[in-house]
């Protein structure tokens, strides 16, 4: 894939004062600039508002969580995407639908650049960081105004200051990480539960996959800054706390920079951070994602074992059944090595929720191939799947291969979702009829009356409840199962 920088950054910025080298600083300094211009031009006596808008994985939705915190440190106030002064896209390139979905939302947009002066478009994300993407945009959307990638998210207070002051089209997409700079003060969309990235980046290369190419090689955090982080937002009030890695199972491998603990622990991977995080005091629960089969070890499966703060669930991608499959893939496991997996997990955590991502469709899959799949999820008996058709993404090596005839792969994906549907009911109706702690998160989008939680399996129940329990950990009884969700009742206290 050609990796270039694509950049209209001026030299001169037309700042009087001397600018700081360093990050935070520096862009601690372009945010001051920026709420100072904002505040002068304010529209028509509000404040400019702002939308965020995430197509994408959990890692993007934590890096527009940064983003919002960023803006309103600017001055922004958040607001609805149809009524925002500001909206920016943090885009997702794993399938082809995602960037014509992003083509058409600019579409729609254009003309509100004609009804409000101080309207602005900004694009980022994993979509960015193809060349071929970012020419289109510059010749088919002139109207966007600011464009940037996944190594330079830090950078957007300067970013959004060029554009305001230079009253033109900004592009910076960086070919690779420069340098690394944590982004504090997120704007979390629940206060009670927030992301930790503890690696960036993938060295897997599936073969189907785009994301080795737009997020880099892996770069593994320092077990100080992680454990900083959670300690900060304990304080802060977060109970539940997700570890975002593109997979998790390999952190350590390569660190970003020195760090004392890695020196005094001869092996310090994924299963010894997992631990430190559980013995931080005041935090309640722990997830993590994502984890890949290859590389999840007995040491981690006996550190979920011994801590009740890791979550009875696991996300276990298996994508293909078949062992040649898999090999076409670049998995590097077989369907017997990934059955013993499972095997052994269940053993040592019977009660595990364990879910998975499918695809179907993958360039050569046979029939015989198909039948593998769906053995392994009769097998594996898991609480849900997330299936998908191979979708073809050019710049990856799967791209180049001999596709499926869709009609074939239409009728082996309705075959496939019976199969899991029927699987995956049985585990989860296994809870019906018990009382359960379920973190309260929301209000249900669907019928206002009720609230939404989530128990530690990761299975969502809607029951009655009045606001003050949001954020609360309470107990429910589960009176009955839909599919992927229970309905509930408040247990007497």
């Amino acid at each position: 894939m050609d990796q270039r920088i694509i950049s209209n950054i001026p030299e001169d910025y037309h700042v009087s004062e001397p600018i700081p080298v360093t990050e935070p600083e520096r862009q601690d300094f372009f945010i001051r600039l920026c709420r100072n211009y904002i505040e002068r031009n304010q529209a028509e006596g509000r404040r400019l508002s702002y939308a965020v808008v995430t197509f994408g994985c959990q890692m993007n939705a934590h890096d527009s969580d940064r983003m919002r915190g960023l803006l309103e440190r600017i001055g922004y106030e958040e607001a609805p995407e149809k009524e925002a002064d500001l909206v920016i896209f943090n885009t997702c390139t794993v399938r082809e639908n995602a960037n014509t979905k992003l083509y058409g939302h600019l579409g729609q947009l254009k003309p509100r650049k004609k009804e409000n002066r101080n309207f602005m478009i900004g694009l980022c994300g994993c979509m960015m960081q193809q060349p071929e993407v970012v020419e289109k945009i510059k010749s088919s959307y002139s109207f966007v105004d600011f464009v940037f990638g996944t190594y330079n998210l830090h950078r957007l207070p300067e970013l959004l200051y060029l554009r305001l002051q230079e009253n033109r089209r900004i592009i910076e997409v960086l070919p690779e990480p420069k340098e690394h700079v944590e982004i504090k003060g997120a704007k979390r969309k629940y206060p009670f539960k927030s992301g930790v990235n503890i690696m960036y980046g993938c060295n897997n290369f599936c073969t189907y996959c785009i994301v080795p190419y737009v997020r880099g090689r892996e770069r593994s955090r320092t077990p100080e800054d992680i454990l900083s982080d959670v300690k900060a937002l304990v304080e802060d009030g977060v109970t539940e706390v997700m570890l975002l890695g593109q997979n998790v199972n390999s952190y350590g491998t390569n660190f970003m920079e020195e760090s004392q603990i890695i020196k005094n622990e001869p092996e310090y991977g994924f299963p010894e951070l997992l631990d430190a995080v559980c013995q931080i005091p005041g935090l309640r629960r722990v997830r993590f994602m994502t984890p890949h089969p290859k590389d999840l070890s007995d040491r981690l499966i006996r550190v979920i074992q011994k801590n009740p703060k890791v979550c009875r669930h696991l996300h276990l991608p298996v994508q293909s059944g078949s062992t040649e499959v898999l090999r076409k893939m670049n998995r590097r496991y077989t369907k017997e090595q990934y059955l013993a997996l499972v095997e052994r997990i269940r053993e040592a955590l019977p009660d595990i929720s364990l879910t998975t991502d499918i695809m179907i469709g993958f360039p050569g899959e046979t029939e015989e191939d198909f039948q593998d799949t769906l053995d392994v999820v009769r097998r594996a008996k898991y609480d849900q799947a997330f299936t998908f058709i191979y979708s073809k993404r050019t710049g990856t090596p799967a791209a180049e291969m001999e596709q499926v005839p869709e009609e074939v792969v239409k009728d082996r994906f309705d075959r496939l979702l019976a199969v899991v549907s029927e699987s995956a009911h049985k585990r989860c109706a296994r809870f019906a009829g018990q009382t359960v702690t379920v973190l309260v998160e929301d209000r249900n989008e669907q019928d206002p009356d009720q609230l939404t939680g989530r128990l530690e399996t990761n299975m969502v129940v809607h029951f009655r409840g009045d606001d003050s329990l949001i954020g609360q950990y309470v107990q429910v009884k589960l009176t009955e199962v839909h599919g992927f969700y229970y309905s509930g009742e408040l247990a007497d206290s």
